[in-house]
């Protein structure tokens, strides 16, 4: 059992670029679990955390509806924005400069086998991240993700979350707002979910931008308790799969 954890930190990166490197690394691991059942091993299979920002772009979950993208093409080409559907549960966000996409690409058998574990652990790390600002995030019933003031008429989301597993092998997963143009998001309903408004970390704060860098330490350090995980390597450039 591996629970070793090879971190990325891949900068600004382009969302199809990284989604095939995922990919990449996703294969990976399960080509090397079906190898070690067909010889009878007990390799470790290996575990990566991605950490990048994405230029501007729009990604549509399996379940998701067109209909939540409020412009045409037209639009996304005159604000610089692209739009994939991707293979990832959940609706439609956006992703851009100023906001933190984490990707764990991790053989969950190395640490428990439970995906509603897995997620409610992934905001678990981002409500105790956000506590370290002095912001009271939570989890809003039935809906994914991390969320401010739940239950009253100022509900706003912090942190949409949306990840694919299969044999117990995870890709994609959250994207927090930190200091992201919070103007891309009228361009859809965000997550499919109508009249929720969106926030980011430095508006909450009151500040023009916030360390991202502070902000990428502090969720590793909670992943890693939350996980029981430990760093194998830390590196800034995709490792070549």
């Amino acid at each position: 059992m591996n629970r070793s954890l090879e971190i990325l930190d891949l900068g600004l990166k382009d969302y199809k670029e990284i989604w095939d490197f995922q990919e990449s690394l996703f294969q990976k691991i399960l080509q090397l679990k079906s190898y070690n059942r067909k010889e009878n091993l007990d390799q470790n299979t290996p575990n990566y955390l991605l950490f990048v920002e994405h230029p501007h772009v729009y990604t549509l979950g399996k379940s998701g509806h067109m209909e939540n993208l409020l412009i045409s093409e037209e639009k996304l080409n005159a604000i610089n924005a692209k739009f994939y559907k991707i293979n990832r549960g959940g609706d439609i966000t956006y992703h851009g400069p100023g906001q933190i996409v984490g990707y764990p690409i991790i053989d969950l058998e190395n640490f428990f086998t439970d995906i509603h574990k897995y997620l409610r652990l992934l905001e678990e790390m981002i409500i105790l991240t956000l506590a370290e600002y002095g912001l009271n995030a939570e989890r809003s019933k039935g809906e994914t993700g991390v969320w401010l003031d739940v239950g009253t008429p100022f509900a706003r989301k912090i942190c949409a979350m949306g990840v694919r597993a299969s044999r117990w092998v995870t890709m994609h997963g959250f994207a927090l707002n930190v200091n992201t143009d919070l103007g891309y998001f009228d361009n859809m309903i965000p997550c499919g979910i109508k009249d929720k408004a969106v926030t980011s970390l430095n508006v909450e704060l009151g500040k023009t931008e916030i360390s991202m860098e502070e902000v990428k330490e502090k969720l590793l350090k909670h992943f890693l308790v939350l996980f029981e995980a430990e760093v194998k390597q830390k590196e800034n450039q995709p490792i070549k799969s």
